[in-house]
């Protein structure tokens, strides 16, 4: 109802990103395009230049520049939209209303709603990937531990014995890890079987 899926007219799309209402695709040229819900102003990327990556919030899109700063429109109530200072980051995850940049150095900045502590990231050093869900945050160490912080209440979080991993996913409720030998793990809510991964 909201035309998030009218994305066949797109093309010389690099990376594409999606929320539950909006979706975002990069394009070749460095330039941004979005269909979907634009009640937030979440859709409002076509004046971006410049761009290497995108990334979709709950109601909020970020877009991380080549000079490694970063720009966000959408929903601000939560602060999730305050990232013009940020500069030396690399990558950007996002979460329901929660933003997350990882810097070159390994280091890790956060904006906006931090309820659950979801923002508190910044003792955090050595990290090689950010994911961020609903009200959580991973951050994958370049010796393949894994840290987390905010809402634990489906354990989602639970990831402190982890290792080797060398990616990692965030669902609403559930976070995945990917190792090194091709297998998963993944803790969190179950209730739709999200986690039963061992198999793989």
């Amino acid at each position: 109802s909201n035309d998030q899926c009218n994305v066949s007219s797109w093309n010389n799309i690099k990376q594409v990103d999606a929320a539950e209402y909006h979706t975002i695709g990069l394009k070749t040229d460095g330039t941004v395009v979005a269909v979907g819900n634009n009640s937030y102003g979440q859709c409002d990327v076509s004046a971006w230049t410049d761009i290497k990556q995108v990334y979709t919030g709950g109601y909020h899109t970020i877009g991380l520049k080549i000079d490694g700063t970063v720009v966000a429109t959408g929903g601000k109530s939560s602060g999730q939209c305050n990232v013009s200072s940020w500069v030396g980051i690399k990558q950007v995850t996002a979460g329901l209303f929660h933003t997350i940049g990882l810097r070159t150095d390994g280091t890790v900045i956060a904006g906006g709603y931090n309820s659950h502590d979801q923002c508190n990231v910044s003792s955090w050093t050595n990290i090689k990937q950010v994911a961020a869900g609903f009200n959580q945050t991973i951050g994958l160490k370049t010796d393949g531990t894994v840290v987390a912080v905010g809402d634990n209440s489906k354990g989602q979080c639970d990831v402190s014995l982890w290792n080797d991993i060398k990616q990692v996913a965030a669902g609403d409720f559930h976070t995945i890890g990917l190792k090194t030998d091709g297998t998963v793990v993944a803790v969190g809510d179950n209730n739709k079987g999200q986690c039963d991964v061992s198999a793989w």
